[in-house]
């Protein structure tokens, strides 16, 4: 009788605490949710603001900015620099970095364990001293800043990532299936492509998809080597000493929506094919 008189208190005691946490977790997450979500909600709802430089206070609804983004070419401009030093640098990057990260599992060769720690400074290494090093370099080699130190800076910038991202997948690969292939009389080159490469793709294009998204979305390291081209964010700081346009929300809003459709088709795909193999 005392140990459920004892019982009873203690879960008495308990249950108000367990009531509480029920409802602060939940609670703390919609906040954090709330607080990361404000300043794109304000973003995208001033893309329809009726205003021409000064986009800060609501003058009107309309749609002149969505359907003529171009109205401000230096916009435009700037975007499409930023989709093309994305789309080089990240070829580059990730051509490269697999590259390294087969070399680095599968192969043995001196200052091998070098490599590896070098390969991880770039991430450890502060933006704005990457930045003015590649600066100072590009000086003291007396080479124009311009967008093709930009693609070079984001692909040295983004290799790191690449490596990191695509030997991680090396790792997990089960060398007997390999090992199968060349049973079969698989020249190398057969077997990569057939077995390997196919076994590495979902890392391969994980490490893409991240050097894009670091690529279009640096501001330091551009800043200390485009010279007098703009990317999409030098041109947000830039312009936002004299009044961002509103053209410049609807272009963030679009990659904003862009994104999300994708991870949506991506994560419903996912589902049909784990609901099949089960």
């Amino acid at each position: 009788m005392t140990v459920n008189t004892t019982t009873l208190r203690a879960a008495t005691r308990t249950a108000p605490r367990g009531r509480v946490g029920t409802w602060l977790l939940p609670l703390y997450v919609a906040a954090a949710f709330v607080l990361l979500l404000i300043p794109i909600v304000y973003t995208f709802v001033f893309s329809f603001n009726d205003a021409e430089r000064s986009n800060i206070s609501w003058n009107g609804f309309t749609l002149e900015n969505w359907l003529n983004v171009c109205a401000q070419p230096d916009v435009c401009v700037a975007f499409g620099n930023s989709i093309i030093v994305g789309l080089v640098s990240t070829a580059l990057a990730t051509t490269l970095g697999t590259a390294i990260a087969i070399a680095l599992v599968r192969y043995r060769f001196r200052a091998r364990s070098a490599i590896s720690l070098l390969l991880f400074l770039p991430m450890a290494t502060p933006e704005v001293v990457m930045g003015a090093g590649l600066a100072a370099q590009f000086l003291t080699m007396g080479v124009n800043k311009g967008l093709g130190t930009i693609i070079v800076a984001h692909t040295m910038f983004c290799l790191s990532f690449v490596v990191v991202t695509v030997r991680a997948r090396v790792l997990s690969l089960d060398p007997a299936l390999e090992e199968a292939g060349r049973d079969l009389y698989g020249s190398p080159r057969a077997v990569f492509w057939r077995i390997t490469f196919p076994l590495l793709l979902p890392g391969i294009i994980a490490a893409a998809l991240l050097s894009f998204s670091l690529s279009f979305d640096d501001f330091i390291i551009t800043y200390f080597n485009s010279g007098t081209v703009q990317t999409f964010p030098v041109y947000i700081y830039v312009a936002a000493q004299r009044g961002i346009p509103p053209q410049a929300n609807v272009i963030a809003s679009a990659v904003f929506l862009v994104a999300i459709i994708a991870t949506l088709i991506f994560q419903i795909t996912a589902a049909r094919r784990a609901k099949r193999l089960r």
